[in-house]
Formats: structure tokens, C-alpha cells, sequence
């Protein structure tokens, strides 16, 4: 279950973070699939959770817009982690025409509990 975080420039317009929230669970969900986690194409509440978050005042960043992402860690998802990441952003140019973006793939060892 990837975790999302979106931090943006408050000049991005709201269009362009609703299209980016909602071609990213997918997006994101064919960048981390591994035989440990597979992506059947069926997303159910929990399987990706993403926040947005406007800059502030004090916040300094080069983009326009930075999304972090959060996945457990599987020596599958490991073995070629630039590449996902990589492929995830070209994955999101494509989808939204976004430029002025990066994209970090965090993977740290973690358990997740949702229950029923």
C-alpha cells in the first residue's frame, strides 16, 4: 500500500492536482507491483492513499511540484527501484503534461494494518 505525498506551488492550478489525483493510484500502483504486492488493475479503499500539500510560507523547493511516495520494501522492488521511478515520471508527464516535477521512491521496511 503506497503512501503518497503531493507538495506543490500554490500557483499550480487546482486542475492539474485533480487530474494528478487521479491518474496517480494507478500510476503509481503499475511503478511498485512486484510478485510480493501484484496489481490486479482492481483498486479498493487503502490501497493507495496520497495527501496534498500546498507550500507555506517558509517552504523552499525548486519544483513546482515534488511527489514522495512511501512503499514497503521488497528485494523485487529494490533490484530496479531508478527505473520504476524513472518510468513513474515519464508515466505522469504523459498522463497530466506536467514538467516542472520530481518524483521520490522511498522503500523502507514497514508492516501495514488496515483490518476489515
Amino acid at each position: 500500500m503506497p503512501l503518497v505525498d503531493v507538495t506543490h506551488a500554490p500557483t499550480v492550478p487546482e486542475s492539474s492536482l485533480r487530474e494528478l489525483g487521479s491518474v496517480l493510484p494507478h500510476l503509481v500502483s503499475l511503478a511498485v507491483e512486484c510478485p510480493e504486492e501484484p496489481y490486479d488493475g482492481d483498486l479498493r479503499p487503502g490501497d493507495v492513499e496520497i495527501r496534498f500539500r500546498s507550500l507555506g510560507p517558509l517552504d523552499r523547493s525548486g519544483l513546482a511540484v515534488v511527489i514522495e511516495i512511501k512503499s514497503k520494501w521488497f528485494a523485487s522492488r529494490e533490484a530496479n527501484r531508478q527505473e520504476r521511478v524513472d518510468a513513474l515520471h515519464e508515466s505522469i508527464r504523459a498522463a497530466t503534461g506536467l514538467v516542472d516535477f520530481g518524483v521520490y521512491l522511498s522503500l523502507p521496511i514497514a508492516a501495514w494494518s488496515q483490518g476489515d
